[in-house]
């Protein structure tokens, strides 16, 4: 039975025992430490994209994105403490519901991470470009830097910094917690400039209509912009660093999701009242698609006079209200801050790859081991060229829509996950249980479900095809050769030869 191969829990936590954790995390770090994973890119680069969804209703979008993703980090919480090893919600999944929704959920992990780091990439193209332009007044030619979609040829700064982070993960060069630390304060710093600059030019009227396209756009938004959310993993996998677990965890969870909640309803509420957020309609009055090259067209008739139209909009906007020179800062900001974005989610990508590998699910190659690097070279190259191509294609609210259905997927089966093995295994130790896992947990899945089919339908058509490729890949080549299906079971616990980053801000 296909259903039936379970990697042996026991096995697993068996290894990770011999990994002893001081348990030091309070409420307070906690929160510091959820609140630097979730704040950076969605907010910074996907605010003309909700709001060309939702106008100013993106408001109520955050609220939707931001509730649905702390009853998921609760469950992911419970899991993160009980299986605390490699592999994220892929290992989890194994360890509880088999090997088949244990591949599905690598395959679509696959979305979450590598499309994200293109979107990413993106965004940070976009603030460069925008900084150089502003500061130099040499209009660079749309061609070099737009995707086709967006009515370019090539986005040839997005494909060359996702190549450069490719190169420092291949030679092994990773953050360290200072620099960490002082990246997030600086994307911290940047938008609560924004918010105290842009708050007191607020006009209201430029919150009516509030909602122009419904309540389904509000919806289309917070599936979107559910991109600016992730990042809560930092938290849900320290439980096992944390003093009191089941008081701390919650409040660390639910803490950093309020305050960043409250922290980009205030930088939407800055973008809304300073420049205005009406989406761009067509002839019929619909609202144009976001990514599409009919918005891009519409875009260039009014001289992108529109936040909806802007690649760096919180920059754009403080140039709108007078501050030039603060915008380009912000634009430095990003500049300097996005990249340890990209590098962390390659470098979760290769994370998942690798251990996928060492089951037996992936070709033996895709983990071996640099020589003098000692960094697994040969699936961060693969996953680099991947990243370069989406990034100097498609446009960024394309790859943040499909890289949300991918993570969707994964956290609705975490949330699944949670509850089978309640049943199964209630005598299992937990150091965190999520609260009134009855409730949360299904609220959790049915929220992921909500999210996930209000995204394009092109997207939800994309996620099925690469569903379809994987199932093929499954039967076709991975079913014969894992591992645990010949009676081979390896746990790895370590991987010292693939240090991870220290706090990744991974959203």
């Amino acid at each position: 039975m296909i259903f039936g191969r379970v990697k042996p829990l026991d096995a697993i936590l068996a290894t990770a025992a011999k990994k002893s954790l001081h348990r030091s995390l309070g409420p307070f770090q906690l929160t510091m430490l959820g609140i630097g994973g979730i704040i950076g890119t969605g907010i910074f680069v996907l605010t003309a994209e909700a709001a060309q969804k939702a106008g100013p209703g993106m408001i109520v979008s955050f609220i939707i994105a931001g509730f649905v993703c702390a009853v998921a980090a609760l469950c992911y919480a419970e899991m993160a403490a009980m299986v605390p090893v490699s592999g994220s919600a892929y290992t989890y999944s194994y360890a509880v519901m088999g090997e088949l929704v244990a591949w599905m959920v690598g395959w679509a992990l696959v979305l979450e991470y590598a499309i994200a780091a293109g979107a990413v990439s993106v965004g940070w193209s976009g603030y460069v470009v925008g900084l150089f332009q502003s500061m130099t007044g040499i209009t660079l030619p749309k061609a070099l830097v737009l995707g086709p979609i967006d009515g370019g040829m090539v986005n040839i700064p997005a494909a060359i910094i996702a190549l450069l982070v490719t190169w420092l993960l291949v030679i092994g060069t990773k953050e360290s917690a200072t620099v960490n630390a002082i990246l997030v304060a600086i994307k911290v710093a940047a938008l609560s400039l924004f918010v105290v600059l842009a708050l007191p030019v607020m006009n209201l009227n430029n919150f009516d209509p509030f909602a122009p396209l419904g309540f389904a756009g509000i919806s289309a938004a917070a599936a979107s912009i559910f991109f600016a959310y992730v990042g809560f993993d930092a938290v849900s996998t320290a439980a096992e660093e944390t003093k009191d677990p089941q008081r701390n965890m919650p409040i660390g969870l639910i803490g950093s999701l309020g305050i960043c909640t409250i922290f980009y309803m205030l930088v939407a509420a800055g973008v809304i009242g300073g420049v205005g957020a009406q989406p761009m309609l067509d002839a019929s009055g619909a609202g144009i698609p976001t990514g599409s090259a009919a918005l891009t067209t519409a875009c260039s008739a009014i001289g992108d006079a529109k936040v909806v139209c802007s690649k760096e909009a919180l920059a754009w906007t403080l140039r709108e209200i007078g501050w030039p020179q603060i915008g380009n800062l912000l634009g430095l900001a990003a500049g300097l801050a996005l990249p340890s974005v990209i590098l962390m989610m390659m470098f979760g990508q290769t994370r998942i790859f690798f251990v996928m590998s060492r089951d037996g699910l992936l070709p033996e190659v895709f983990s071996r081991v640099h020589p003098r690097y000692h960094t697994p070279h040969v699936i961060t190259i693969l996953t680099g060229i991947v990243v370069a191509v989406f990034a100097a294609l498609f446009p960024v609210g394309a790859l943040a829509d499909i890289s949300n259905s991918g993570t969707l997927f994964a956290f609705a089966a975490v949330s699944i996950a949670v509850l089978v093995l309640r049943r199964t295994d209630p005598g299992r130790r937990r150091p965190f249980r999520t609260p009134a896992v009855a409730i949360v947990a299904p609220v959790a899945a049915l929220g992921c479900l909500y999210l996930f089919f209000n995204l394009s339908a092109y997207t939800i058509s994309l996620f099925f095809g690469w569903a379809v490729i994987g199932l093929l890949v499954y039967f076709l080549y991975s079913y014969s050769r894992s591992h645990l299906g010949r009676g081979v079971v390896e746990v790895h616990e370590t991987d010292a030869d693939m240090p991870p980053p220290a706090v990744p801000p991974v959203d």
